[in-house]
C-alpha cells in the first residue's frame, strides 16, 4: 500500500509471525496469563474505591455501579479476546491496530500505551511504598524522613526510596526470565486473592442488612456516577494480551484468560462492596482507607494490618503486569522498525526483552522517587479508554472486511457489544478534565513527529515496499 499512513500488516502475516520463533520463551499457561490479568485489575482500588464510591456516589447501590462498569469493561474485554485468539502476537492493541487500521494508527496506539503503562507503574509504585511504610511503622521500623517521599509530599521529604526500589526490582525480575517472574506474580496474586476472600468471609458475619437501607440514596444518577468512578478499577486485562508470544497455547488460552480475569475480579469487587456497606453505614466510608477503617470500627483492628499486607501484594502484581505490558509493546514496535532495532534485542540467556524493560524500570523509578504525582493517573486513564475505542471499532471493521477469518473466540452480538464499549469509553473520556486532554494531545503530537521523522521511513513494511 503506497500511502505510508495506511500501510497494514495482513492478518495471515501476523498469524505466521506468531508461530515463528521470536526468541521469547513460551512458558505461560492459562493460570499464569489469568494471574497477569488479575494482577492488573485487582489492586489497592478494591480496598479504596469500593468505600469511596459508596460514600460519595452510590451508597449501598455501589454494587450496581460495579456491575454496570463491569459490563462496559466486559464489552471491550470481549473484543480483546477475539483479537488475542486470532492474532497471537506480542503487542496487544498496537498489533491489532496494525492489522486493521494501518501503520500510523498502530504507532499512535503503541505510543499512547507506552505512556499509559509507564505512568501506571510510577503512580502505583508510590502507593506501594506508602502501604509498606505503614506496615513497617506498625512493627516499629521507621525510614529516615528524607526517604519517605518526594519533595513536596511532607516536611523533610526528598526521595521516595521504596517506590524507586520496587520499580527497579520488578524490572530486574522481568529481565531475568518470564518463567520465574510469572511464578512470583502468580504467588502474589494467590496471596492477594486469599486475603480478599478471607476479609469478605469474615466481614459477612458482621453484616447488618439495615445498613443497606436506603439502597440507592443518590438515585440512579448516583449509581452511574459511581460506575464512572469505579470503571478504572475494572480494566487491566489488556496487559495479559501483550504476552502472547510467551504463552504456550495463545490462541486457546489468551481469550479464556481475558474473560476469566475480568469475571473473577468483578465477583471480588461486588463481594467487597456488599461487605463494606453491610458492616458500617455508607457515609462513614468517605476516608483514605475505607476498608481498614470499617473493620476497625466494628472491633476488628487486626484487619488493618491484613488489609495493608493484601494491598502490598496486590500492588506488586499490578506493577508486574503493567511493566510487562509496556516492555512488550516497546519490543514489538522496535521489531517492526518503528523504533530503533536496538530495543528489540532479546537477552541471549534469559530470553527476555531486557533493554526496554530496564529503561522503563529506571524511568519509572525516577518518576516514583522524585515526583509527587497527582494528576498523572487521569492521563493514564485517557490512554486506556482511547485504546478501548480503537479495539472495539476494529472488531466491527474486521468483521465486515474479513468475515472469512477463523476466530478461536468470537465477540457475541457484534456490532452491539463493541458499540457499548465505544460508547462507555467515550463518555468517560468526556468526563475527564480539560488539562488531561491537553497533556494527552501534546504526547500524541510528539509521537506524530517521531513517526514522521523516523518510523515512516524505517518501518519493516516501508523497507519491503
Amino acid at each position: 500500500m503506497a500511502n505510508p499512513f495506511l500501510r497494514r500488516k495482513s492478518i495471515e502475516r501476523l498469524q505466521q509471525e506468531g508461530l515463528e520463533q521470536t526468541g521469547l520463551k513460551r512458558v505461560l499457561g492459562l493460570w499464569n496469563l489469568s494471574a497477569i490479568g488479575l494482577g492488573g485489575i485487582v489492586g489497592v482500588g478494591i480496598f479504596v474505591l469500593t468505600g469511596t464510591a459508596a460514600a460519595t456516589k452510590a451508597g449501598p447501590a455501589v454494587l450496581l455501579s460495579f456491575l454496570i462498569a463491569g459490563l462496559a469493561s466486559a464489552a471491550a474485554a470481549l473484543c480483546y479476546a477475539e483479537f488475542s485468539g486470532m492474532i497471537p502476537v506480542a503487542g496487544s492493541a498496537y498489533t491489532y491496530s496494525y492489522a486493521v487500521l494501518g501503520e500510523f494508527a498502530a504507532w499512535i496506539i503503541g505510543w499512547d500505551l507506552l505512556l499509559e503503562y509507564a505512568l501506571v507503574v510510577g503512580v502505583v509504585a508510590i502507593g506501594w511504598s506508602g502501604y509498606l511504610q505503614s506496615i513497617l511503622e506498625q512493627i516499629g521500623v521507621h525510614l529516615p524522613t528524607w526517604a519517605k517521599g518526594a519533595s513536596g509530599t511532607g516536611k523533610g521529604h526528598v526521595f521516595d526510596l521504596f517506590a524507586s526500589l520496587i520499580s527497579l526490582g520488578i524490572a530486574g525480575l522481568l529481565s531475568i526470565g518470564m518463567e520465574w517472574g510469572s511464578r512470583f506474580n502468580s504467588l502474589m496474586v494467590s496471596i492477594k486473592l486469599g486475603i480478599i476472600l478471607l476479609i469478605i468471609g469474615v466481614g459477612s458475619f458482621y453484616v447488618d442488612p439495615g445498613n443497606w437501607h436506603p439502597f440507592m440514596p443518590f438515585g440512579f444518577s448516583g449509581v452511574m456516577s459511581g460506575a464512572a468512578l469505579v470503571f478504572f478499577a475494572v480494566f487491566g486485562y489488556d496487559t495479559l494480551t501483550t504476552a502472547a508470544e510467551e504463552a504456550k497455547n495463545p490462541q486457546r488460552d489468551l481469550p479464556r484468560a481475558v474473560v476469566v480475569s475480568l469475571a473473577v475480579a468483578l465477583i471480588l469487587y461486588v463481594g467487597m462492596s456488599l461487605v463494606l456497606t453491610g458492616i458500617v453505614e455508607y457515609p462513614t466510608l468517605d476516608n483514605a482507607a475505607p476498608a481498614a477503617k470499617a473493620f476497625s470500627d466494628i472491633g476488628l483492628g487486626w484487619a488493618t494490618l491484613i488489609i495493608s499486607v493484601a494491598a502490598v501484594t496486590g500492588i506488586t502484581s499490578v506493577l508486574f503486569s503493567f511493566m510487562l505490558a509496556g516492555s512488550r509493546i516497546w519490543f514489538s514496535m522496535s521489531r517492526d522498525g518503528l523504533l530503533p532495532g536496538w530495543f528489540s534485542h532479546v537477552h541471549p540467556k534469559y530470553k527476555t526483552p531486557a533493554r526496554p524493560t530496564w529503561i522503563i524500570g529506571i524511568v519509572t523509578a525516577m518518576i516514583a522517587g522524585f515526583t509527587p504525582i497527582k494528576k498523572v493517573a487521569e492521563l493514564a486513564n485517557i490512554g486506556t479508554l482511547f485504546a478501548f475505542v480503537v479495539i472495539c471499532s476494529s472488531v466491527i471493521l474486521l468483521r465486515k472486511r474479513r468475515p472469512d477469518l477463523e476466530r478461536s473466540f468470537r465477540t457475541p452480538l457484534v456490532p452491539l457489544i463493541p458499540l457499548i464499549g465505544i460508547g462507555f469509553s467515550v463518555w468517560l473520556m468526556m468526563s475527564l478534565p480539560g488539562i488531561t486532554w491537553v497533556r494527552f494531545g501534546i504526547w500524541l503530537l510528539v509521537g506524530v513527529l517521531i513517526y514522521l521523522i523516523y518510523g515512516r521511513r524505517k518501518s519493516k513494511l516501508a523497507q519491503e515496499q
